[in-house]
């Protein structure tokens, strides 16, 4: 569906992307991470032929891009493109106009998004009566409205509360079982962890890791991961070294990785002597891998 093959793009003497290149195939959600600065938007510009790139290609379902391309991509940006005295039904049949629907067909494609997000009840209310995560959803259906082939939904879930949040999860979901391939950004790593097929995290606009949660474990040499809290932490990390545990700080929290799986008597065994505590059993996760591969060895150096 989507290919990018060594992508480019500079700002004067600023390199914003770098040799980017990725696969996203048909029916995938596709994760694209990275810290703020990294290239998403840029290259999310890049797809959509707002912005030209340096060097390099991209395709989508095997059309390079031009304004040819446009119709194919849907894209819900992460501030809500909505007309909030419009109603849910007028704002859906300004964007399908855009888009050149006319007629039946019009009609017919506002009803189906507005069925989609769980809105149809709400279509004749004002955006602005709606809650945050209703307009969240109807966001996205002003991005599907024109049934595009891919959509591109950058940090769709940002400022919403748990409930809403999970109501646009069940949406991307539902997304993808109708055979929507779908690029995902977000700065929520269990977002990422929950919808996504594949994960592709960028730094200095490069992909520097890429894979399923199951492949990008491998950037961690850890079966799991033990918190612990203490007074007597330079022992703590001392002992550590011996076990040949890699230790880790994560925000205040003192973590080893651990080889293999322990029972909890045998790690405590491990730290005897040393007063925890605390200590807490946690399973490697998406935001243990993303912090490795993005802050480098400089920034757990202590």
């Amino acid at each position: 569906m989507l290919e990018i093959k060594k992508l480019s793009k500079s700002y004067g003497k600023r390199v914003v992307l770098e040799d980017l290149t990725l696969h996203i195939p048909d029916g995938e959600i596709y994760g694209l991470l990275g810290p703020n600065g990294a290239g998403k938007t840029t290259t999310i510009n890049i797809i959509c032929n707002l912005i030209r790139a340096d060097s390099g290609a991209i395709a989508i379902n095997n059309k390079p891009v031009s304004e040819a391309t446009k119709p194919l991509i849907g894209v819900a940006p992460q501030e809500n493109l909505l007309y909030k005295t419009l109603t849910c039904e007028e704002n859906l049949k300004f964007f399908a106009k855009i888009y050149g629907l006319q007629g039946k067909h019009l009609q017919e494609r506002v009803q189906i998004c507005l069925q989609a997000v769980n809105l149809a009840d709400r279509a004749k209310s004002p955006v602005e009566t709606l809650s945050g995560g209703m307009q969240r959803r109807l966001n996205i259906a002003v991005a599907l409205v024109h049934n595009p082939k891919l959509a591109i939904l950058d940090e769709p879930t940002t400022g919403l509360d748990i409930e809403a949040r999970y109501e646009v999860w069940e949406l991307i979901r539902k997304l993808k079982s109708q055979g929507m391939t779908v690029l995902l950004t977000t700065h929520l790593l269990d977002e990422a962890e929950r919808l996504c097929q594949r994960i592709g995290i960028l730094k200095g606009g490069r992909i520097v890791a890429e894979g399923s949660l199951a492949e990008l474990r491998s950037h961690i040499s850890a079966e799991e991961i033990v918190v612990v809290q203490t007074k007597d932490e330079a022992g703590a990390i001392a002992r550590g070294k011996e076990c040949g545990f890699i230790h880790r700080r994560y925000g205040n929290d003192l973590a080893f990785w651990l080889p293999e799986n322990l029972e909890l008597k045998e790690i405590l065994s491990r730290f005897e002597g040393i007063s925890l505590e605390s200590i807490s059993r946690q399973p490697v996760r998406l935001e243990h891998i993303y912090v490795e591969v993005t802050q480098g060895e400089d920034y757990f150096r202590f």
